[in-house]
């Protein structure tokens, strides 16, 4: 009688990551090529205690209920943990859901301060909280010599949270911050405004590829703004669809980026193999997507898949990512487990070659 050995059962993480519009799209792609990466990787090296490491990747389309809803349908299929999201109005959702589901969430890339509304044991992060990452870009708009500073803004927790940190930074140091509501303003009347205000800078704080390739186009063509900064804290200009839609008009508008001056023998060696998946230049996006399934491999190793078990080793993480070494903190005015350490760059495309990226200042 021959004796069927079943395969190992594999442990099963959940991934969120905005896959179709009005989500990030691109960001998404990246984000989940470095997951899958790092899985295929975990798994030719024996996976976890010899059994497969599985994605279960959900859609969240840029919608907090759509993710809150993922959360839940994953919690119920036994995964030991959800990793992932971009956006952070929609990670605040899914953080709060595994919050009240006692499902640990290794956040990757969303940086809203407040990510839960009251601390939480079972929520870490990758990504730099707003406040920190903000504070850094407003510190290069200062020293490149601007204190007139319009924001082109949209309803959003997110932006409204941009806005005050820039504000409340900016202020102390003789800055100013008009918003310029693109709702009720159309691009032309935004070149007026930035005219009217005098402001030596304008920020992007609106969707893409609408309205900001649009506001970009109006400035670039006004002859009274050919001094003009444009910038765009979020990263839009990060990915090549910025790069396709705008062309030479994209270049020179300063973006946050969250990676080293120059990345190690690992980061080097995964910023090839991202390049490889992905045919294009990865985004910082995509190291974050690695780095996360980096840090909960490890931690699935050490600690096993309980989930209790999970959430009480985020403190005691010291694990080498691509970006540099990765442990978790309290950090105050934050309410999950935080990585403090992680590299902040603005940087912007290079007008001579708008596909490279130049650094303009680091923090």
């Amino acid at each position: 009688m021959i004796t069927q050995v079943r395969p190992p059962q594999p442990v099963t993480i959940g991934a969120l990551a905005p896959l179709t519009r009005p989500g990030w799209v691109e960001a998404g792609r990246h984000l989940l090529a470095g997951l899958e990466l790092a899985v295929g990787e975990v798994n030719d090296g024996g996976g976890i205690g010899g059994r497969p490491l599985e994605l279960m990747v959900r859609d969240t389309a840029a919608d907090p209920r759509r993710a809150a809803a993922a959360v839940d349908e994953l919690a119920q299929l036994g995964v030991a943990a959800v990793a992932g999201e971009y956006h952070s109005v929609v990670a605040r959702a899914a953080a709060a859901r595994a919050d009240a589901l006692g499902l640990p969430f290794l956040c990757s890339s969303a940086v809203l301060d407040a990510l839960t509304e009251e601390p939480t044991e079972w929520v870490a992060r990758l990504s730099p909280p707003q406040s920190h990452g903000w504070r850094v870009y407003a510190d290069f708009l200062l020293d490149a010599g601007h204190s007139r500073i319009a924001v082109a803004t949209e309803p959003s927790v997110y932006w409204a949270s941009g806005v005050r940190i820039l504000r409340d930074h900016l202020a102390p140091r003789g800055g100013t911050v008009v918003e310029l509501d693109v709702r009720a303003l159309t691009p032309a009347a935004v070149c007026d405004a930035l005219v009217d205000h005098r402001a030596t800078v304008l920020l992007l704080l609106v969707g893409l590829p609408e309205p900001a390739v649009s506001i970009v186009r109006s400035v670039r063509r006004d002859e009274r703004l050919t001094e003009t900064m444009i910038g765009a804290p979020a990263g839009q200009p990060e990915f090549a669809e910025w790069a396709t839609l705008l062309g030479g008009d994209g270049a020179a508008i300063p973006f946050l980026r969250y990676l080293p001056g120059r990345l190690g023998p690992l980061g080097a060696r995964v910023g090839t193999a991202l390049r490889e998946r992905l045919s294009e230049e990865p985004s910082f996006v995509a190291f974050e997507g690695y780095d996360t399934i980096t840090v909960l491999a490890d931690v699935l190793r050490s600690h096993g898949t309980d989930r209790a078990r999970i959430a009480a080793s985020w403190p005691h993480v010291a694990v080498e990512g691509t970006r540099g070494q990765i442990r978790f903190s309290r950090t105050p005015g934050i309410s999950v487990w935080q990585w403090a350490r992680t590299p902040v760059q603005v940087v912007d495309r290079d007008p001579a070659e708008p596909s490279r990226l130049r650094i303009r200042h680091a923090g």
